[in-house]
């Protein structure tokens, strides 16, 4: 029979991973893997400086000043793939070393995303103001990459395994988030503009993933045997976030053929304190027969990054048709530094756990994240040109942005590498007031492909809690091993101006 205090941490520890990943499952879906906007993508972000339609809520809120009173609507499919190839540490029977347990062992594993519209919809008005005001209000959905992995087992030369991911995800279905925002834009001059906009992440995350309770010495079971998986069902929501944004932009140079423009912007963080709750279905071991989790509520808080953003375009050619810019973006993911975990309401107790307080409570809970702050290079080119009575528009643009997580710290829970994005796209002006413009962008996501040796690897199988040896504490690794991810987009719009 199971020891009651060695049965008692096992069970703790199912109950918090179930708590702590809700967290980490938000923070997951926090990572952008793509610039956002039909038109901005079609540049590749590249739309700081020359921002001048309702794309630019997200950018530069100051370019809604030059986007007169005008109904955004744009949709993008985001088309999120990865894969997964395990490697772990084992021990050598004959020597007692740590040894590199090769990829043949783990089948490789496949991420993907469902085929998810993601929206933009914003619309400005004056207000009945003179023309150096503007207002607008927005919903956008974040770029995000919502991720599935196999659940069941597969079968991996002649063997019939468990997926080798689970204990990080299964599943991000479920999840659904918007961007809610109010933003005004003021233009003294025909030569400077400010912008300022408040918004709110609004909201909920969904996940699904296992926990593994074998005892970590293993006198009972092998290590990450099935029958001690707990699978969790979380839920992190409704979300209110609150955000805020500004941004300027200036016209240091006009002639009759050229222009140059300066923009910046600010993002301030997400600030995220929500309710979570969730649902737990305990290992089908014997051992678990008798206990029971009492109470489900919990709240889950962590910020998501400020940004900062600075572009420079030049607008060349006698129309000023030839727009050309080049843009950096600097992301403070290390503010992202850990993840706080609350029970709420009644608490979280352990019931019938056999020689132990009875309930047992539990309490706040930490998760670190080690995220660092991270930077991206964006440079785009836009060209009108007439072609047969109608205006058109090509544009082009490529990007290169650096990981925010670590190596050390990857997971396919944030599959977040450094990447690459090209894009192309194109508008044509179908009205012959030029009040109403059709888009369409293609662009796409290269991961750079990330081994992650796991002798360096520092994310473990969730600790059981209140453990009384820290020793005996499981040290497994979950995360070494090669990842790739790519992302294809595709995305159409319209901007009518009334």
């Amino acid at each position: 029979m199971i020891e009651p205090a060695l049965r008692r941490r096992i069970v703790a520890g199912a109950l918090a991973v179930a708590v702590a990943t809700s967290a980490s499952a938000a923070s997951a879906a926090g990572l952008y893997f793509s610039d956002r906007g039909v038109r901005p993508v079609g540049r590749a972000g590249a739309f700081v400086a020359g921002a001048d339609d309702l794309g630019a809520i997200w950018y530069n809120p100051a370019g809604i000043a030059f986007a007169g009173e005008t109904v955004l609507a744009d949709f993008s499919w985001l088309r999120f793939r990865s894969t997964y190839q395990r490697r772990s540490l084992v021990r050598d029977p004959a020597t007692g070393d740590e040894v590199v347990q090769g990829s043949n062992y783990f089948p490789e594993v496949e991420g993907t995303s469902p085929v998810l519209p993601l929206p933009t919809v914003a619309v400005s008005n004056r207000l009945g103001l003179d023309e150096k005001w503007n207002f607008a209000a927005s919903v956008m959905a974040p770029y995000s990459a919502l991720t599935s992995y196999p659940e069941t087992d597969m079968q991996h030369r002649g063997r019939t395994v468990p997926p080798p991911q689970r204990y990080s995800l299964v599943t991000l279905d479920g999840s659904a988030l918007a961007v809610i925002g109010l933003t005004a834009s003021y233009k003294p001059s025909d030569k400077f503009a400010l912008g300022a906009g408040l918004q709110m992440l609004t909201g909920t995350f969904a996940s699904r993933l296992a926990f593994n309770a074998c005892p970590p010495q293993a006198l009972l079971c092998a290590q990450e045997d099935p029958q001690y998986d707990a699978y969790t069902q979380l839920k992190v929501g409704p979300i209110f976030a609150p955000s805020a944004n500004a941004g300027f932009i200036a016209i240091v140079s006009d002639s009759p053929g050229a222009q140059l423009r300066i923009g910046g912007s600010f993002q301030l963080p997400f600030w995220v304190n929500s309710p979570a709750s969730t649902k737990i279905r305990l290992p089908s071991a014997a051992v678990f027969r008798d206990a029971y989790v009492e109470g489900d509520q919990a709240r889950v808080s962590f910020r998501l990054p400020a940004i900062a953003r600075l572009g420079l375009e030049t607008r060349l050619g006698e129309k000023k048709q030839t727009r050309l810019e080049v843009a950096v973006f600097y992301e403070a993911w290390s503010m992202h530094d850990r993840i706080t975990i609350k029970p709420a309401g009644d608490g979280i107790r352990l019931r019938n756990v056999t020689g132990f307080p009875d309930p047992y409570e539990v309490g706040e809970l930490a998760q670190a994240r080690g995220f660092r702050d991270t930077f991206s290079i964006h440079g785009g080119v836009e060209h009108e040109f007439d072609a047969g009575g109608y205006p058109m528009a090509l544009r082009a643009g490529a990007s290169y942005e650096r990981s925010a997580v670590p190596p050390e710290y990857l997971s396919v829970l944030t599959v977040d590498l450094d990447k690459i994005q090209i894009a192309a796209g194109s508008s044509l002006w179908v009205a012959q007031k030029r009040n109403l413009r059709l888009d369409a962008v293609i662009g796409y996501t290269f991961g750079f492909t990330t081994d992650v040796d796991p002798r360096s690897a520092k994310i473990t199988k969730v600790k059981v809690v209140r453990a009384n040896d820290p020793a005996e504490q499981d040290q497994t690794k979950i995360n070494g091993g090669r990842y790739t991810a790519g992302a294809m987009l595709l995305g159409v719009g319209l901007v009518w101006k009334y």
